[in-house]
C-alpha cells in the first residue's frame, strides 16, 4: 500500500447539498419537504421476532439512545419538519441559530416516554398525528433514521408517505446474513465466516469455528440485527462456543422454531475501523458520499475521524465496493442512504464490507456540519463525551464551562450537535441520585494535533463540571 493520505474531508461542496441530493434520489425532486424522525437503534424493532443472544439493557441507557432523536434537527432546513421527544433547550436552540442553521419546523410529542423511541411516542399522540396529517397535502414525506413497522403505521395514520422502501426490505438489507451473502456473490473480501440461518447450519459452523479456536484464533457470534455492541459474543474457547450453541438451540426449541438469524465469523486484526456511505436513487444510480474512520470501543461506536487515513489505492477499494453493493441493492429494490462498516488490516489491506446498514448512520448526521463548517485543509472528529451529573444541566451552563472551546462558526472548537442526550437520564434518577448522559459534538480544527489537544481540554472541563 502507498503511504497514508493527508487529503481533506471528502465532501463535494460544488454540488447540491446532501439532503437535497437525498430528496432527489428518494423522491425524484428536491422540492418536497421531509419530516425527520430520529428513531435510533431501529434494529431493536427489526430483531423483535428473531432468535438471538442474551441481552441486558439498562433503562438509563435506553433513555439516552431514544434522546438521540435530536440529531435529526440538523439534517433538515427551511420548509422541512422534525419530530422530537422534547423541545430543544432554548439556549441550545439559539446557539444553533447563531451558527446560521435554517432549522426545520419542530413538532414535539405531548407525553414522551423514555422507554419509547420518537416514532412510538408520535403514534401515541393523537394531536401530533393530526398535525402531521396536514403536511401530507404539501407533498411531505417521512424520513426516519430507519424504517420499521412502527414508521409504516405512522405513515398510514397520517397519510404522509415514507421516503424509504418498505420496512421489510430495509430489514432484509440490514441483516448481517444479507451482507455476508451479498459480499460472497460480488466477490468482495470479508473475514472468513459462516451463515447460521438454522440450528443445523449453526451445528455445521461450530466445528469449523472450533478449528479456528484450536489454532489460537478468536471467533465472534453475531446477531443479524445487533447494533452498538449488543447482540455479539466474542468467543476464545471451544467450551464457550459449545455453551453458546446449546443455549441457542434450547431457545429455538422452546420457541418451536427452526430459523435463526446469526453469523459466525473469524476475528481479524485491524488497524482501523471504517464507515462509508453511498446513496442509491430510485433510478438505480449510485452516488458515493464519503468514507470516515470510525472510533469504536468494544464494538460500540464512539465517533469518527475525518478524513479517514487512507491512501488512493485503499480509497479505490472502498469506492469499488460501494458501486458494486449499490448496483445490487438497487436491483433488489432498495433506495436511499446505505452505510457500510469496513476495516483496515495492520498491513493496510481492506475488508470492504463487514455489514450493511439500510438506514442513516451516525456519520450521516455530521454531513450538514461538514458542508458548512469544515473548509479545505481542516480536519474534524465527531465523538461523544460521557458525563455524570447530579442535576439537569442547562446549555447555558455548558456554554459557560466550555467557553472558548465551544465552536462559534469559525476557527477551532466543539460544535455540539446533540444536547438532549446530556439530561436524558435525569427523569429516571431518584432525588439526589447521579445519572449518566452523553454530550455529542464535532471537533473542528486545523490539524490532528490541534484536535487532540482540544479533545483533552474539553474532557478536563467536563470532568470538572460533572464533579461540581
Amino acid at each position: 500500500m502507498e503511504s497514508e493520505s493527508t487529503d481533506t474531508v471528502s465532501i463535494d461542496t460544488t454540488s447540491p447539498r446532501f439532503i437535497a441530493r437525498l430528496k432527489a434520489a428518494a423522491l425524484g425532486s428536491a422540492e418536497h419537504p421531509f419530516v425527520f424522525l430520529g428513531n435510533f437503534e431501529v434494529e431493536e424493532l427489526w430483531a423483535a421476532d428473531e432468535l438471538g443472544l442474551p441481552r441486558v439493557s439498562a433503562a438509563g441507557s435506553t433513555a439516552v439512545v431514544n434522546s438521540m432523536d435530536e440529531f435529526a434537527l440538523l439534517l433538515g432546513g427551511k420548509g422541512d419538519h422534525v419530530v422530537l421527544k422534547h423541545a430543544p433547550d432554548p439556549d441550545y436552540h439559539r446557539y444553533l441559530l447563531g451558527l446560521g442553521f435554517e432549522l426545520p419546523e419542530i413538532h414535539v410529542v405531548a407525553a414522551p416516554d423514555p422507554a419509547r423511541n420518537v416514532s412510538q411516542d408520535a403514534l401515541a399522540d393523537p394531536a401530533l398525528v393530526a398535525a402531521l396529517a396536514e403536511l401530507a397535502t404539501d407533498g411531505a414525506h417521512l424520513l426516519p433514521h430507519g424504517a420499521s413497522a412502527v414508521e409504516e403505521e405512522l405513515s398510514a395514520r397520517t397519510g404522509v408517505p415514507l421516503a424509504t422502501p418498505p420496512a421489510a426490505l430495509c430489514k432484509a438489507v440490514n441483516s448481517k446474513v444479507y451482507s455476508r451473502r451479498l459480499a460472497d456473490e460480488l466477490g468482495l473480501r470479508q473475514p472468513p465466516g459462516w451463515i447460521c440461518d438454522t440450528p443445523a447450519e449453526l451445528a455445521e459452523a461450530v466445528p469449523q469455528a472450533a478449528k479456528v479456536l484450536a489454532d489460537g484464533g478468536t471467533v465472534v457470534v453475531k446477531e443479524a440485527f445487533g447494533v452498538s455492541g449488543k447482540g455479539i459474543a466474542v468467543v476464545t474457547s471451544e467450551q464457550r462456543l459449545l455453551r453458546l450453541q446449546r443455549m441457542i438451540e434450547r431457545s429455538a426449541q422452546r420457541a418451536g422454531r427452526d430459523r435463526l438469524a446469526l453469523v459466525t465469523e473469524t476475528w481479524v486484526e485491524k488497524r482501523a475501523d471504517l464507515n462509508y456511505q453511498f446513496t442509491v436513487g430510485r433510478d438505480g444510480s449510485v452516488r458515493f458520499d464519503f468514507v470516515k474512520e470510525a472510533i469504536t470501543e468494544n464494538g460500540v461506536h464512539k465517533g469518527h475521524r475525518m478524513p479517514a487515513r487512507l491512501d488512493e489505492l485503499q480509497h479505490e477499494v472502498i469506492r469499488h465496493a460501494a458501486n458494486a453493493l449499490g448496483a445490487r441493492l438497487a436491483a433488489d429494490g432498495y433506495y436511499g442512504v446505505v452505510g457500510v462498516d469496513a476495516l483496515v488490516e495492520p498491513d493496510g489491506g481492506i475488508f470492504p464490507v463487514l455489514e450493511i446498514n439500510a438506514r442513516n448512520n451516525m456519520s450521516t448526521y455530521q454531513v450538514p456540519l461538514q458542508e458548512r463548517f469544515v473548509p479545505d485543509g481542516a480536519v474534524a472528529m465527531a465523538r461523544h463525551y460521557p458525563v455524570r451529573l447530579a442535576a439537569p444541566l442547562p446549555f447555558a451552563r455548558l456554554r459557560e464551562t466550555l467557553g472558548d472551546l465551544l465552536f462559534f462558526g469559525s476557527g477551532s472548537g466543539l460544535l455540539v450537535n446533540n444536547f438532549a442526550t446530556v439530561n436524558a437520564g435525569a427523569g429516571l434518577a431518584a432525588a439526589g441520585e447521579a445519572f449518566a448522559g452523553r454530550l455529542y459534538g464535532v471537533l473542528i480544527g486545523p490539524s490532528v494535533a490541534d484536535l487532540d489537544e482540544l479533545d483533552h481540554r474539553i474532557t478536563e472541563r467536563l470532568t470538572t463540571l460533572a464533579a461540581a
